[in-house]
């Protein structure tokens, strides 16, 4: 068993398909398939189901995959760690970004990772918060910005920023009178959110089951939205509100600020941070990319004092 063959079986697992492996690894793929089979009989079990399109791996492949690649961030790691022993800060940092956050952090960020001039190749990638969270488990990222905190225990969590939650009001609705809004006094079923894999969806869902204690239909969801632009577009042409964070509310259009409003007696924050594996070992990397993301976001909206309002996922 190589190194070589695991990181041959990890390029399979990930594109499920030969020809794309081989490419990635710089090999033929008669190369590739032949160092597989090799270590298929050294182990004497089949890692992939070659009759599947695409190629899957079988039960116990899938075992072995998922130890080649603790096995290989180990290796990696060892490198790493005389790297930043040596201050060496280059090389690649993958991060994926949940979509309600990278539709505004991404252009500024982009913005400031040009102007840091670091030798850091980011790659960002668009990413619900399950997919990070995997992502970070395998090594296929680095790290994530969403929504927390996760109290996950494999993970480190960085706040970034904290952003208000806004009420994005139909004109159409009898409340869009209200300069503030009383969440007691608003019909649940006139909330509209996100599609289930959102985390967002499950923050409002939670901010306006803190208001409404009781109800006789709990069901908020008429139409599941699968982005807050189209929840936006919905609330326009028809009765009901929707929530939005604070980085949303500032992209609107004049017209469209015309339609925000406050909450009455309630302040509720999302708090956005950056995590990582808790072995992650590249601390100078680390820190380079935790100040391009604080600097590509108000200053405004860096308050820890504002952790205490954070509506929970």
């Amino acid at each position: 068993m190589t190194i070589q063959q695991l990181e041959y079986i990890v390029a399979v697992d990930n594109f499920r398909h030969f020809a794309k492996a081989a490419e990635i690894c710089f090999v033929t793929q008669p190369t590739l398939s032949m160092m597989i089979q090799k270590l298929e009989e050294e182990l004497n079990v089949k890692l992939f189901d070659r009759t599947k399109h695409p190629v899957e791996p079988t039960f116990v492949g899938a075992q072995v995959i998922a130890q080649a690649r603790i096995s290989l961030g180990h290796l990696q790691q060892i490198k790493e760690i005389v790297e930043n022993e040596q201050n060496i800060v280059k090389g690649k940092f993958i991060l994926g970004i949940i979509p309600t956050i990278a539709t505004y952090l991404v252009p500024e960020l982009l913005h400031q990772h040009l102007a840091a001039n670091s030798d850091i190749e980011l790659v960002l990638k668009e990413c619900t918060t399950e997919n990070i969270i995997k992502g970070i488990m395998n090594g296929t990222l680095d790290g994530g910005t969403l929504a927390g905190p996760l109290n996950h225990p494999e993970l480190v969590e960085y706040p970034i920023y904290y952003e208000k939650f806004y009420a994005y009001v139909s004109p159409l609705d009898e409340v869009y009178k209200k300069r503030k809004i009383d969440l007691n006094k608003v019909n649940i079923n006139n909330v509209w959110l996100l599609e289930n894999e959102h985390c967002l969806r499950g923050q409002i869902e939670n901010l306006c089951m803190r208001k409404r204690k009781s109800t006789q239909n709990k069901q908020a969801i008429r139409y599941d939205a699968g982005s807050i632009e189209t929840l936006i577009n919905v609330v326009d042409y028809n009765p009901g509100i929707t929530v939005i964070p604070e980085m949303h509310a500032m992209a609107l259009s004049e017209e469209r600020q015309e339609n925000l409003r406050e909450f009455d007696n309630l302040t509720a924050v999302r708090e956005v941070c950056v995590v990582v594996s808790r072995e992650y070992v590249r601390k100078t990397m680390l820190n380079i990319i935790l100040d391009i993301i604080r600097n590509s976001v108000p200053k405004s909206m860096q308050n820890p004092e504002l952790k205490q309002y954070v509506v929970p996922l």
